[in-house]
């Protein structure tokens, strides 16, 4: 296996950006498939879109990989979803990826979506080619989509080709750094055929290659010479500065056509293997397995000791499939490998390069290969390698659910299939939760969105043939304390044989909450011993398990510092749990004095529709306690609405908004943050809460 020819990439974009339909043509012009599918009206559905649900809403739900040749170079290809329900999907695809290609609308440009993917891949530094897909769809403009790019991203962003004409009369692109035409005639677009560029368009073509040249003249000092001094550029030349500034994730260069139009698909594959790294120009390093701090560098080289990542997971009516990137060393099937997190040996019984849901079986597969293993049993983000306690490869980034929903089988007889597939899920997908309500004994699923808990209970009922029952959505809020309080708190009891004795003193403050990470701080500045060290590990548990449940409704405590300053404990009275138990009750009878808060997740949402609607999607946002950022009218009379609102005013938004569109509307969101809710809409939520808790209080007692 030559692994400089070797390209492991994804793709990822915004919702109907035409991913599917790229991997489709893919697929087809390195003579993967033989028949282009499309997405969306009849037939059999895109390949790499593989399950009914998938090919019955014409949406990505998992990631599909599959492998490909173009010309001497093998690819690994991975399609993921654009919804950011389904955001780990991108997450952990372009975790194992050594670059990405980012699909924007030649009409829609940088979308709410978009903002993400280039989150994820600027997070993974992932280098990336940029394609503008659907340039034959009116108001179609791709400078324009490049100034977004560089406003919104803060992309170096330049265009390497340039279209022949635009919307309908698209006919091709000229190549900038050949400066020629190029067509692609036949029935499925699959002959490429090269023309000098015509008179009319000369001048045009010269002034936009100059302007990709000054861009990239900004990598390299010979470049500029010869810019300053008019010289000859040479082709490779180009190229090779193009490679750099891709490799070192400085420059984002931007290649267009239409995939479902069958146009510009080629000569972006050629940029894929000329641009994007092989295995061998990525560094990737993993933490030493008995010293997390120390770096362990490792090298595509098939003869060192293996070490791979198991990034995704999937249950398969003969097992699980363990979908691994092997980044040192080689794999053979049969034989045994550690999990680096729990040190047992497991079998790799066999290995599959994969093909959407298709798979051909090997023997063995080594450094820089994607492959799927059968018969192991491990949870995402492991690590494994040839030898136990060598070294982990740090995990991904998972997003926190936002919203609830219970879930209860029709039929008693049916309980235990619905927790076997809630558990395969869970498994499968680290953003969806399950959990039991301890007060009414519910099933919680806790997922990222609507449609991400709609396709699971419908996967349930189409999978394991259960009828379930689902409650309305219910919202994660948090709480959070809104100014410091000092605490001096003695927790003392004596009944007879050893009692218990802690006493702690020190202060709660509230800390910034903003993004989607968990925030609580402890920190202890006890001097001369007046709490023993041991007994320090045991307050700061106990504050964690009661900031479990706050005081006002029972959500969990976000943004909250606790200073541990003084206290005092008993030679023989005082244990661990004493002051377990007097921390968490500490924090019981001072919290209400922070003057806790509700906080609720705020939804960025972005809306598209036909123009004439404009007033009546605003005057609706707006109802909705939304905050309006923007509205930009397109060319092609369509307009799209940026705005924040609160994720529990937006359940059946879907529904609403096609009616006041007349079915022509659409709209994707994503978590933005969480925001302080109103007092008036705070006591109703804790009246609720209050009345619920109530309610089954009076049922248990029945």
């Amino acid at each position: 296996m030559n692994l400089a020819k070797y390209r492991n990439i994804g793709i990822s974009a915004h919702i109907d950006s035409g991913k599917t339909t790229l991997s489709e043509r893919i697929l087809y012009y390195t003579g993967r498939i033989h028949k282009i599918e499309e997405v969306k009206g009849g037939g059999d559905g895109a390949t790499m879109d593989h399950m009914e649900l998938e090919k019955e809403r014409g949406i990505t739900i998992t990631s599909a990989a599959t492998s490909v040749k173009w010309g001497e170079h093998s690819i690994n290809l991975i399609d993921t979803p654009g919804h950011v329900d389904f955001t780990v999907e991108v997450e952990r695809s372009l975790r194992v990826l050594d670059g990405a290609i980012l699909v924007l609308c030649a009409v829609g440009g940088v979308q709410a979506q978009s903002l993400t993917v280039d989150r994820q891949m600027k997070r993974y530094h992932v280098p990336r080619l940029a394609f503008i897909n659907k340039m034959d769809r009116t108001g179609a403009d791709p400078h324009n989509v490049v100034a977004q790019m560089k406003e919104k991203l803060g992309a170096d962003a330049f265009l390497m080709q340039l279209p022949i004409g635009a919307g309908e009369d698209f006919a091709g692109i000229i190549d900038l750094v050949t400066m020629k035409e190029l067509y692609f005639d036949g029935t499925k677009g699959e002959e490429v055929r090269e023309e000098d560029i015509a008179a009319e368009r000369l001048e045009e073509a010269q002034k936009y290659r100059q302007e990709m040249l000054e861009a990239l003249a900004m990598y390299s000092d010979e470049l500029m010479e010869k810019l300053l001094s008019e010289e000859e550029i040479p082709e490779a030349l180009v190229h090779d500065i193009t490679l750099h500034a891709v490799r070192e994730q400085d420059a984002t260069p931007v290649f267009l056509g239409t995939a479902f139009k069958n146009k510009g698909v080629q000569p972006l594959l050629d940029a894929i293997c000329r641009y994007l790294p092989s295995p061998l120009d990525v560094s990737v390093k993993a933490l030493q397995h008995d010293n997390p701090n120390e770096d362990f560098p490792l090298t595509p080289d098939p003869t060192k000791p293996f070490v791979g990542m198991a990034f995704k997971i999937v249950e398969d009516p003969y097992g699980q499939l363990t979908y691994t990137r092997i980044y040192q060393g080689t794999i053979n099937k049969g034989e045994l490998y550690y999990n680096q997190r729990t040190g047992k040996k497991d079998r790799f019984s066999r290995i599959l390069r994969m093909h959407s849901d298709k798979r051909e079986e090997v023997d063995s597969a080594s450094a820089g290969d994607i492959v799927a293993i059968m018969g192991i049993d491990c949870a995402s983000g492991e690590t494994y390698a040839s030898e136990p306690k060598l070294c982990t490869l740090e995990n991904m980034h998972v997003a926190e659910p936002v919203i609830k929903v219970a879930v209860s089988p029709r039929e008693r007889s049916s309980a235990d299939k619905l927790g076997k597939a809630l558990q395969r899920f869970r498994k499968e997908d680290p953003t969806f939760q399950v959990s039991t309500d301890e007060e009414t004994g519910e099933v919680i699923m806790a997922g990222m969105g609507e449609l991400h808990l709609d396709v699971y209970v419908e996967r349930i009922r189409r999978e394991y043939k259960i009828e379930v029952e689902v409650g309305a959505p219910k919202v994660s809020y948090r709480e959070t304390p809104t100014k410091p309080v000092e605490f001096n708190y003695k927790h003392k009891k004596q009944s007879g044989g050893s009692g218990q004795y802690a006493h702690i003193v020190g202060q709660m403050e509230p800390l910034p909450v903003d993004g989607e990470e968990e925030l609580f701080i402890f920190e202890e500045s006890i001097v001369s011993g007046r709490i023993p060290k041991q007994y320090i590990p045991a307050v700061e548990k106990g504050f964690r398990t009661a900031i479990q449940k706050g005081v006002l409704a029972e959500y969990p405590v976000y943004g909250l510092k606790v200073h541990l300053q003084d206290g005092s404990y008993h030679d023989v009275d005082s244990s661990e749990m004493a002051f377990q138990i007097c921390a968490r009750d500490c924090f019981r009878q001072y919290m209400p004095k922070a003057k806790p808060v509700l906080l609720e997740p705020v939804m960025k949402v972005e809306i598209e529709s036909p123009e004439q609607f404009q007033g009546g999607i605003v005057g609706d946002v707006t109802s909705r306690r939304g905050i309006i950022e923007s509205t930009d009218a397109q060319v092609d009379g369509t307009m799209i609405v940026v705005c924040e609102v609160p994720l529990s005013e937006t359940f059946g938004y879907a529904t609403d908004l096609r009616s006041m569109t007349q079915g022509q509307g659409t709209f994707s969101m994503e978590l933005k943050g969480y925001r302080k809710v109103p007092a008036s809409v705070q006591e109703q939520v804790i009246a609720e809460r209050k009345a619920a808790k109530e309610g089954k209080e009076l049922v248990g007692s029945r």
